[in-house]
């Protein structure tokens, strides 16, 4: 995007049009400056409702004729895990910027060709961790960087809801990178990775159902300093689905729902204090802004979810599924 077009509006594509494509398309409407140009699904028939939905001025039956729209700024990937690589890959060849959901790629071997083809390409590509720029969360980052209440001793996090088991659902088909870890385990690892850094150590064990997708995942990450974080998945109940730092002078506690938008409690000096965000959105929009404005400013990588931060969030994936022998 050149200087003289900073100010004009970003055309956004969006290959995969699934549920949480529906919650960034709806985001994507709060945006000034930026809107849906074009949808593309394996079916028009859906293209073309989703596109009626979030009014999307082109709907496409194939990813292909999406990335050879010469008016795309940039695109968001929300396809199934297995693909990202793939698509993320067809987007980079014609020079598209690329937003691509998480996980980044099934493993850190396809992690790595897709942040190698960005840079060959000289194009923006970025995962799109939400919560790593939800208005709470860079709060809690914010007072544990400043060690606000010392330094941290405990993290537990967890992430967790039921599901009838149905091999037909992408959230249970191994061979999409279904299953609790990928899907959602990512969320309690990206808090340890993003506060405490990388363990030292990881044991892990899991449960898994009938067609070899793991249906709970428990973890255990050491630190230095005897640190440790309980990290836990799961797709047979429904869990607090919170991340409660353990700290010297006082509790960090990000309340139900700690990957989206939410309250955190403060718990020090026998008081306890909740903060509310006051959030109006589902909570996409945060991170577009900041895509947006990498693109705006002509940069290839982003400075709050770097290639580096990636790198390590799907190796601390893949030593996970090494320890509890999961193979895609």
């Amino acid at each position: 995007m050149t200087k003289q077009s900073q100010h004009k509006t970003i055309n956004w594509g969006i290959i995969g049009l699934g549920n949480i494509a529906n919650k960034f398309a709806q985001d994507l409407l709060t945006i000034e400056d930026a809107q849906l140009y074009a949808v593309a699904s394996r079916s028009q028939e859906k293209a073309d409702a989703f596109a009626t939905k979030y009014n999307a001025i082109k709907s496409y039956n194939s990813y292909e004729a999406l990335v050879n729209d010469p008016n795309i700024d940039a695109v968001y990937i929300a396809t199934p895990h297995a693909l990202h690589k793939e698509n993320t890959l067809l987007c980079l060849e014609k020079g598209i910027p690329v937003l691509c959901e998480k996980p980044f790629a099934m493993n850190a071997e396809e992690v790595s060709i897709m942040i190698s083809k960005a840079k060959e390409k000289n194009v923006l590509l970025m995962e799109a961790l939400w919560t790593n720029f939800l208005p709470h969360y860079q709060y809690v980052l914010n007072e544990l960087n400043n060690k606000t209440y010392g330094n941290i001793l405990k993290l537990e996090a967890d992430f967790g809801f039921y599901r009838e088991f149905d091999e037909s659902s992408r959230l249970f088909r191994k061979s999409l990178g279904g299953g609790s870890l990928l899907d959602i385990g990512i969320y309690p690892i990206f808090a340890a990775l993003s506060t405490l850094g990388i363990p030292q150590d990881i044991k892990a064990d899991a449960t898994f159902f009938e067609n070899g997708a793991d249906s709970s995942c428990n973890m255990v990450f050491k630190y230095d300093n005897n640190i440790t974080a309980n990290l836990k998945s799961t797709l047979l109940e429904k869990t607090p689905t919170e991340a409660v730092f353990h700290c010297e002078k006082g509790i960090i506690k990000i309340n139900s729902g700690f990957f989206m938008p939410t309250t955190v409690s403060i718990i020090s000096n026998d008081k306890e204090e909740t903060i509310d965000f006051n959030y109006k959105t589902i909570g996409y929009n945060y991170e577009i802004l900041h895509f947006n404005n990498l693109l705006r400013e002509e940069k290839v990588e982003s400075d709050v979810v770097t290639f580096q931060f990636s790198k390590q969030l799907i190796k601390l994936l893949d030593d996970v599924r090494a320890s509890i022998k999961l193979e895609y």
